[in-house]
């Protein structure tokens, strides 16, 4: 079935439609990440988004529930240049039995769908269109990135039922998305707790949180509770949370104005962390700006300079907007830099003990780096928990 793609600025491309048919539209990103397909449809962040993959083979190691980073896909739609959905052709003898796929097989040359056989996992096409997400393959995805990096991200439409022209048309008459208020599709309804031991307890205001940010502290042996976006400042702190750790989310943060408000009077009465959209919310509640960046930072190759410990680390980034670094001045100490455009990778404000970083710690996909930075936000606990103790003491 044929598909076309429709941008803002009147171009048009022609490729062939897998996944779910129908019609979709959003932002058009780019990601530069060879792996990671599946986690990357499920990253809350991209609520509103068509994603495009800028490596050319996706889909050739299917699909499986161990890869999701939340229940269902987030993306608004799919690009690639080349979607794999059949697997290559086995010479198999008699009943002889392959003992890597664990199949029997009877017929030779027969075409298997390794999506679906290697343990336990399901095709990418077939994974899509249970999911309803529609996607478009054999579009010349370099020409659609580089579009993107000359002119900024735009909003698109992907579709199996209209023209170009009416599509065009269509594109008019929806809103951009840095009007939309994307934080409360995407966050839990209602509170929830992933217990790992009997560490610290920590409350995750979910702005749109990856499932590995909770498993990553859970790893570490705490107590977890994910509370919704909206939740008040005085309800967390009646509750006898040792930390808040502000999730990453989706779209501008300037629209989760809750979640600023709340972590405004968070602020120097319990630790906080701020993690993507969490290190954005963290700076506007300081009193910082946010901006728009042309085309975002989106793969799991994105190198940090550590200011504090002269070092670069590669990291998972998923994000569109950056920090004003002239805004802090005075408000909080800039500790990562990006290495490539300079932007403001990392804060702390040790007076308040809160800190932030623009990327992604846990990963998935993408190196872990910068996994220690849960430990570090563990050992900030402890020692406000010692001081406090030590305030009870000397009373």
């Amino acid at each position: 079935m044929k598909a076309i793609i429709a941008l803002q600025d009147g171009t048009i491309y022609e490729g062939n439609s897998f996944g779910a048919p129908g019609t979709t539209w959003g932002e058009v990103v780019f990601n530069t990440g060879m792996t990671g397909y599946q986690e990357i449809l499920t990253d809350p962040s991209y609520a509103g988004q068509i994603v495009t993959l800028t490596y050319p083979l996706v889909g050739n190691y299917g699909t499986a529930d161990e890869f999701t980073e939340s229940d269902l896909p987030k993306v608004r739609g799919f690009i690639v240049r080349e979607a794999f959905t059949r697997g290559p052709r086995f010479e198999v003898r008699g009943s002889d039995k392959d003992e890597g796929l664990g199949l029997d097989i009877q017929d030779s040359n027969k075409d298997i769908d390794l999506g679906f056989y290697i343990q336990g996992r399901e095709a990418l096409d077939k994974y899509l269109k249970q999911n309803n997400i529609i996607a478009i393959e054999g579009i010349d995805t370099r020409s659609l990135t580089r579009k993107i990096r000359q002119h900024g991200v735009m909003k698109g439409a992907i579709s199996t039922e209209y023209s170009g022209g009416e599509l065009l048309k269509m594109l008019k008459t929806w809103p951009e998305v840095e009007t939309l208020d994307l934080v409360r599709e995407v966050t839990t309804k209602r509170a929830y707790t992933r217990t790992g031991g009997i560490g610290p307890e920590v409350a995750l205001l979910d702005l749109g949180v990856k499932k590995d940010i909770v498993e990553s502290l859970a790893r570490r042996g705490c107590r977890v509770t994910i509370l919704p976006a909206d939740t008040p400042a005085e309800k967390i702190l009646s509750c006898d949370f040792d930390s808040v750790l502000l999730s990453n989310g989706p779209g501008d943060p300037r629209k989760a104005v809750y979640a600023i408000n709340t972590t405004r009077k968070l602020l120097g009465k319990i630790p906080v962390f701020g993690i993507c959209l969490g290190h954005q919310i963290l700076a506007l509640a300081l009193g910082g700006s946010t901006y728009k960046l042309k085309f975002g930072h989106r793969g799991s190759n994105h190198p940090v300079k550590d200011l504090k410990k002269d070092r670069v680390f590669m990291t998972s980034q998923n994000h569109g907007y950056a920090v004003d670094d002239k805004s802090l001045e005075g408000k909080a100490r800039i500790t990562f830099i990006n290495a490539n455009d300079g932007t403001v990778e990392g804060l702390e404000i040790p007076e308040l003990a809160a800190f932030s970083v623009q990327f992604h710690p846990e990963a998935s996909p993408g190196p872990n780096d910068a996994a220690y930075l849960f430990d570090e936000f563990l050992e900030r606990i402890k020692c406000v928990s010692d001081k406090e103790k030590l305030k009870v003491k000397n009373m």
